[in-house]
C-alpha cells in the first residue's frame, strides 16, 4: 500500500514498525474489537511484515526459535501447535521450540487468517510530532499524516559497541569490522581466515557455528565465564512467580535492578553449548573467556588485538555479538514526544502507565523500552503478548475510562 493512500484522513491508530509485536498488537486488538478493523495502519520501510526478523533468522542461519511454540503472534496460544500438526519434526526439544521457516509460515497464515497483508504501508516515519489530541508523523520524502494514537513497536534498541571501537585510529575496510546486526553468513566465503566474535550470548554462537561451517578458525571472546541457559529469563517471569513482586515494587530503579539480575547478561543456549565444545575439539574454535580487548588495530591486511592479560591476537575479522542498548533519549521518533511530554527515565527506560501508554498523550510502547511495566521478557514474543494486553484495553475503551491512570502512576 502507498502512503498517499492514508494521508487524506486521520488514521486512527498508527502503528510504527511491522515485527511480531506490532503483528501481536493487531491480531489482539482486532480478537477483542471487530469494529477496529481498517482503522489502523502499519508502517513499515520493508512494506510487508516481519520482514527485518526474517532476514536477521536467515542471515544468522539460526535453525529454531528460542521461545516454546506457545509465543506467537497470535490470540490463541495453541494456534502455532495447530499449524504444526503435520509438521512436528520443526518443532526442537525442549518445550517445543519452532523452527525458523516453520514460525516464518505460521505468521504468514496468521497475516492471512486475520486479511492483515494490506495493513501495512511502505513508509519509514522520520518523526512524530505531537499535536494537541493527536500526532503528525512525518515520512522520510516529506509527506505526513494525522493519527489519533500511535503504538512505538519497532525493535530492539540501538547496536551496543565496545568503547574501543571508537578508538581505532588506522583506516580498515568496514566488512573487517561489524556488528552482529551487518553479518549476512549467506555468500561468505571464510576458508581460511580467523575470525574474533566478541561477545557471549546466543547470536556469538550462531555466528560460532556459521563461520566455522563455511572453513573459518573462531575465537569466541566473552567479558566472563560463557553462561548457560534455556531462556533470557527464567520462565517464572511470564506468570505471577515473580512477576507479582515485580509489578507491587514502587520504585523504578529496584525495578530496573531487577530486570538486569533476570536476563543477566547474554547466555547460550545447552543445544548451542554441546554445538561448540564438539567444534572446539578439533581446534577450529578456541574459547576466550574473562577477556577484555583494550586496543586493536588494522596493520598488514589484519587485525592485532591487544588484550587486558597482555596477550595480542591476530585474526582477519572482528564481529560484534555484543547486543543492543535501549535509551529512550537516544530515539529520533521520541525526542518531541519527550520535549513535550516529558516523563522519568531510569537507565534509559521511560516510566509510562500500567496501559504502557505514554503519560500526557495517546502513544504506547511495546518491547524493551516498557520493560519498566511489562518486566523482563519485554523485548522477547512472551513480552509482545504482555505488552499487547495492556494497550488493547486503552485502544478500545473510552478515553474518560481510562484517563484517571495520568495521575495515579508515578
Amino acid at each position: 500500500m502507498e502512503i498517499t493512500s492514508v494521508t487524506r484522513s486521520p488514521i486512527d491508530l498508527a502503528v510504527v514498525g511491522a515485527g511480531p509485536h506490532a503483528l501481536t498488537l493487531v491480531t489482539h486488538l482486532l480478537q477483542k474489537c471487530q469494529k477496529k478493523r481498517g482503522k489502523f495502519w502499519v508502517f513499515d520501510p520493508s512494506g510487508g511484515w516481519l520482514t527485518q526478523w526474517q532476514r536477521q533468522f536467515a542471515a544468522l542461519e539460526i535453525p529454531h526459535l528460542r521461545s516454546p511454540a506457545v509465543h506467537h503472534p497470535d490470540p490463541n496460544a495453541f494456534e502455532l501447535r495447530r499449524f504444526a500438526e503435520s509438521r512436528p519434526n520443526e518443532l526442537f526439544a525442549p518445550y517445543d521450540l519452532p523452527g525458523s521457516r516453520l514460525f516464518e509460515e505460521f505468521c504468514g497464515d496468521v497475516v492471512e487468517r486475520w486479511e492483515l497483508g494490506d495493513r501495512v504501508i511502505k513508509a519509514k516515519i522520520t518523526r512524530i510530532e505531537p499535536l494537541a489530541g493527536s500526532f503528525r508523523l512525518w515520512f522520510e520524502d516529506g509527506e505526513s499524516t494525522i493519527a489519533r494514537r500511535v503504538a512505538i513497536a519497532t525493535g530492539g534498541g540501538k547496536p551496543q559497541l565496545p568503547e574501543w571501537t571508537n578508538q581505532i585510529q588506522t583506516p580498515y575496510p568496514p566488512d573487517k569490522l561489524c556488528h552482529s546486526h551487518q553479518v549476512n553468513l549467506r555468500g561468505l566465503k571464510l576458508q581460511g581466515e580467523r575470525i574474533l566474535i566478541v561477545g557471549g550470548g546466543l547470536t556469538s554462537g550462531h555466528l560460532a557455528v556459521g563461520a566455522i561451517a563455511r572453513g573459518a578458525q573462531v575465537i569466541l571472546m566473552s567479558r566472563r565465564q560463557l553462561q548457560e541457559k534455556l531462556f533470557d529469563a527464567e520462565p517464572g517471569w511470564l506468570g505471577p512467580k515473580y512477576l507479582k513482586s515485580f509489578e507491587n515494587e514502587p520504585d523504578w530503579e529496584k525495578r530496573w535492578e531487577m530486570i538486569q539480575q533476570a536476563r543477566n547478561g547474554g547466555s547460550l543456549t545447552p543445544e548451542i553449548m554441546v554445538q561448540l565444545r564438539r567444534i572446539s575439539r578439533d581446534s577450529s574454535l578456541e574459547f576466550r573467556p574473562e577477556c577484555h580487548i583494550i586496543e586493536v588495530k588494522w596493520e598488514g591486511n589484519q587485525w592485532t588485538v591487544y588484550c587486558q592479560d597482555g596477550n595480542q591476537l591476530f585474526v582477519d575479522r572482528i564481529w560484534l555479538a555484543t547486543g543492543t542498548k535501549l535509551d529512550v533519549t537516544a530515539e529520533p521518533l521520541l525526542t518531541e514526544i519527550l520535549a513535550t511530554y516529558p516523563t522519568k527515565i531510569v537507565k534509559g527506560l521511560p516510566v509510562v502507565d500500567k496501559y504502557l501508554r505514554w503519560p500526557g498523550c495517546e502513544l504506547f510502547i511495546m518491547g524493551g523500552l516498557a520493560a519498566l511495566q511489562v518486566g523482563p521478557v519485554g523485548r522477547n514474543l512472551a513480552g509482545a503478548r504482555m505488552a499487547s494486553s495492556r494497550i488493547v484495553p486503552a485502544l478500545i475503551k473510552s478515553r474518560a475510562a481510562v484517563s484517571s491512570t495520568y495521575t495515579n502512576f508515578l
